[in-house]
């Protein structure tokens, strides 16, 4: 499931809608050739070990497809030491919605929900929350039916989360499995009041999951933000450096995952996140004021961070009213 092209190749054969592309890797130009002119353009050439949004080229003409095809190997060759590619339909301005699943060596596999993970800029996500704004009781209990299946016909086990993506007419399909715990993991727990993280240990440890899926209770509303060292307004630039300040905020419903501390020198040799703030509230609208309230409070001296950006995002009127797509970012925050 690791494998992209692969996990497409499983999910098809189980009865899993997955997005229009190719069967498996590809082996060459000519072969991508063919394929997008049968699925017709803009497509997308990702790598098959990809992940973080690296290895990704949205491709809108033959001549683009030439130009990126060797682009996309290299970068993927460099980032995963796996120049496989695989190429899929590129399906305009959907939501990106993914189910979290437990399954331990016995058979027992139940999901925790969804997250809607459709804020992201450079198909990196930056601001998550469940449940999605996006899909009702009927399409959510569909999609985590297809989420046990897609885990049972893999013989996966551990947590792990599949990724799907839903398009304007509420179609969805698979698009990847993360088989890991993932950066988005605590507004399912905050959310379920399921610790992940020490069910993934009890699993790995050969215990049954003691839960079942008519167990699992759904809670309110959580929101989690990515606080990066970057700086928006010079185009993300990493901002390696020390802290020489730091106030990270707290109270009810507020929690902070993070490893910094006043003094701390952040590395340039890694990814930029250097926090996250996880909110949860009664609804929707109490997790965003208690996201708004901590992040006004957040103080990182020293060095750039977006979390000013954020904060542009979370006052956003489309955003409140849930109004958004992976396009949002785009669109609504850097169009000027």
């Amino acid at each position: 499931m690791g494998n992209k092209s692969n996990s497409k190749e499983l999910m098809k054969a189980n009865g899993i809608p997955v997005i229009p592309g190719s069967n498996g890797s590809i082996t060459g130009i000519s072969e991508a050739k063919k394929i997008a002119e049968e699925i017709g353009y803009p497509i997308m050439l990702k790598a098959a070990a990809g992940g973080g949004g690296k290895g990704i080229r949205i491709v809108y003409t033959p001549e683009e497809l030439e130009l990126n095809y060797n682009i996309v190997k290299q970068e993927a060759k460099v980032s995963f030491n796996d120049d496989e590619i695989y190429i899929e339909k590129f399906i305009k301005n959907p939501r990106h919605v993914e189910i979290q699943v437990l399954a331990d060596e016995f058979g027992n596999v139940i999901h925790l929900g969804e997250r809607d993970c459709s804020i992201q800029r450079k198909n990196q996500k930056i601001i998550e929350e469940t449940p999605s704004t996006a899909i009702d009781d009927k399409l959510r209990e569909k999609m985590g039916e297809m989420a046990i299946k897609a885990v049972k016909a893999s013989g996966y086990t551990s947590c792990g989360t599949i990724e799907f993506l839903v398009d304007s007419d509420k179609n969805f399909y698979f698009m990847e499995m993360n088989t890991r715990i993932q950066v988005e993991h605590p507004i399912t727990e905050f959310r379920t009041g399921i610790d992940i993280v020490k069910a993934q240990i009890k699993i790995a440890g050969g215990e049954p999951l003691k839960l079942k899926q008519k167990d699992v209770e759904f809670r309110g509303h959580s929101i989690e933000c990515r606080i990066n060292a970057e700086n928006p307004d010079k185009n993300f630039l990493p901002c390696p450096g020390t802290i020489t300040g730091l106030y990270l905020p707290g109270g009810n419903g507020v929690r902070i995952d993070t490893a910094i501390y006043d003094g701390y020198t952040i590395p340039p040799t890694y990814d930029s996140m250097i926090a996250k703030i996880i909110t949860h509230g009664d609804n929707r609208n109490e997790a965003i004021s208690k996201m708004r309230r901590a992040l006004e409070e957040v103080v990182i001296d020293g060095i750039d961070t977006n979390v000013d950006f954020l904060l542009k995002i979370i006052r956003n009127t489309n955003f409140i009213r849930g109004n958004f797509d992976t396009s949002f970012i785009e669109k609504e925050i850097l169009k000027k």
